[in-house]
């Protein structure tokens, strides 16, 4: 399994405007820059991919590396450690961060629609989450994004942990379906990719989350807030590009490409191209913005609200932030989405 992955955008993917200029000159005019995503898959962050393999990003004069770490408090501590300007985390370790002085800013609804969920073995008896009440659910991390949305979801239950119920870190794949097989965790908290995965690995599982938390987004884009201060050019790079990314993804017309690109992120992932394109699916589904949405990477303000109860009522925050909107901004993902033609 991979557990770190580099992939850097090529200077030969540089539009054909530029192929006057002399490769030297290129060159220096490129910027490395460094993504940070909490987890090895090129599928979850299919955006990023597909911009370095279209040369979206080369455009702007950008050479981006992806680092995959673990979870999304680990790309908080990145970027707060200025070892990363992008990261993908959640809403929930976002916030928590922030309630602890991480200025990290949300600028890019990726995961626009809920990509996470709290399954079950299909054969099990378990058809609600009230009935998970004194039961072990796995998670992939300790302070990953599916856990503050587990947290959620078992609160509106009207359940605490330690209490009511224990989580239980158990990784992700083939760690996840021993732990069901061991009997170690009854239910699993997973995004749509990690469902799929258990699936094609032969543990059979069904979602049974609520639907009144699809409205829950997931992961976006961040960076903090003094890039934004002090290096707003970039921030407004990267998003023309990403945003060009998931525009160019999201037209069938363009599926091959986009799948070749993923391959090239994470050959692993490539490998089983029928397992590839049905995976890509499910994620992409999940980043397409609810209807009402005047642009894709649009963040509700109401649901970020809704975000900071839970985590209240989960105990994660101890108050209410100072300033909730501080967190987020519409602004780069609008400007993204004009450039791509949104």
């Amino acid at each position: 399994m991979i557990n770190r992955r580099a992939f850097t955008a090529s200077l030969l993917a540089a539009v054909p405007a530029t192929g006057f200029l002399g490769k030297s000159v290129l060159a220096q005019t490129m910027r490395d820059i460094t993504f940070v995503q909490p987890s090895p898959s090129a599928i979850n962050s299919f955006p990023v991919f597909v911009a370095i393999g279209e040369g979206y990003f080369a455009q702007e004069g950008l050479n981006v590396n992806v680092e995959a770490i673990n979870g999304s408090g680990a790309v908080l501590q990145a970027l707060s450690a200025g070892q990363a300007q992008f990261g993908r985390p959640g809403p929930g370790p976002l916030l928590a961060a922030r309630s602890r002085g991480v200025d990290a800013v949300h600028i890019y609804n990726v995961a626009a629609r809920s990509n996470f969920g709290i399954a079950v073995q299909d054969d099990s008896d378990f058809q609600s989450i009230d009935q998970l009440r004194g039961k072990v659910i796995g998670t992939g991390t300790a302070d990953g994004a599916e856990v503050g949305f587990a947290r959620n979801v078992m609160s509106g239950a009207g359940m605490t942990e330690g209490q009511d119920y224990e989580f239980l870190t158990v990784g992700d794949g083939g760690p996840a379906t021993a732990a069901f097989l061991n009997g170690e965790i009854d239910a699993y908290s997973s995004s749509t990719a990690d469902t799929a995965i258990l699936n094609q690995r032969g543990m059979a599982v069904r979602d049974i989350t609520p639907e009144e938390f699809g409205r829950f987004f997931g992961n976006g884009i961040a960076t903090m807030a003094d890039t934004i201060a002090n290096d707003r050019a970039l921030v407004e790079a990267w998003s023309r590009a990403f945003a060009k990314g998931h525009a160019f993804a999201l037209d069938d017309a363009n599926r091959d490409k986009v799948l070749g690109h993923l391959a090239d992120g994470n050959p692993q992932e490539g490998e089983d191209k029928e397992f590839q394109s049905a995976l890509f699916d499910a994620v992409r589904s999940k980043t397409i913005p609810p209807e009402g949405s005047p642009h894709l990477g649009w963040y509700p303000a109401e649901v970020w609200a809704e975000w900071q109860e839970s985590l209240i009522a989960g105990g994660e925050l101890s108050s209410p932030l100072d300033d909730l909107d501080a967190a987020w901004t519409n602004e780069f993902a609008k400007l993204g989405s004009e450039a791509a033609g949104g």
